[in-house]
């Protein structure tokens, strides 16, 4: 059985911050199109804070998200920094005090991630939303570990159905928020919450292989 530490959170969370400041104008190019145009703004500034709020710390993976989910809830404006800060909150209850995770972990980890943020949110797969990202990738995940693959081939699994429900999200018409409005114009473009979605899992599981040092327990 494959497990991973937890003692890598700040190695961790410090690429996801990286991630997402590095893609900032690509992500508010994106909203642009049929929103605000200012999520890569937002996301940033609240990964930033964050990066700051763990500056010389030693923090686990729990405690990581945690950090993530205070600065996104309580540093950046609009709709995402309590979708968002709900996730992460999640995620972190769920890993609270754990040294590793095994691959049930990491899926219980992801899954309460979800029933945190669907607690403040009705969208689904199909509302042109992150959800049509986050839904199918812990779908895949969930699938790869009951068809006995390991973490890695799991990781793997998450990250190709990230990067295909982002992608789905280019023929969908909005059926929430701002772009709602748009009707049929809002088809054409990604969605600019599932492509940070996308994001985010990617660089977690690329981080979590990196930094987490899979290892047989």
């Amino acid at each position: 059985m494959q497990v991973i530490s937890t003692d890598c959170g700040k190695e961790i969370i410090l690429d996801l911050v990286n991630i997402v400041v590095t893609n900032r104008e690509y992500l508010s190019d994106i909203d642009g199109a049929i929103g605000d145009g200012d999520h890569g703004i937002n996301m940033a500034k609240g990964f930033n804070l964050c990066a700051k709020a763990i500056e010389g710390r030693d923090i686990s993976l729990g405690e990581g998200f945690e950090e993530i989910s205070d600065a996104l809830m309580e540093g950046i404006g609009g709709s995402m920094g309590p979708l968002y800060g709900s996730f992460f909150m999640g995620m972190s209850d769920s890993i609270s005090g754990k040294e590793t995770l095994t691959q049930q972990d990491f899926l219980l980890m992801l899954q309460n991630g979800l029933s945190e943020l669907q607690d403040i949110s009705s969208a689904n797969v199909g509302d042109k939303c992150l959800m049509d990202t986050l839904i199918p990738a812990i779908n895949a995940f969930d699938a790869a570990n009951i068809a006995g693959k390991n973490f890695k081939q799991a990781l793997d699994a998450m990250q190709a159905a990230a990067i295909a429900g982002r992608d789905s999200t280019l023929d969908l018409i909005a059926k929430i928020g701002r772009a709602s409005r748009l009707g049929e114009r809002s088809r054409g473009v990604l969605d600019a919450g599932a492509t940070s979605c996308c994001l985010l899992l990617c660089q977690l599981a690329k981080s979590v292989e990196k930094h987490g040092a899979l290892a047989n327990a």
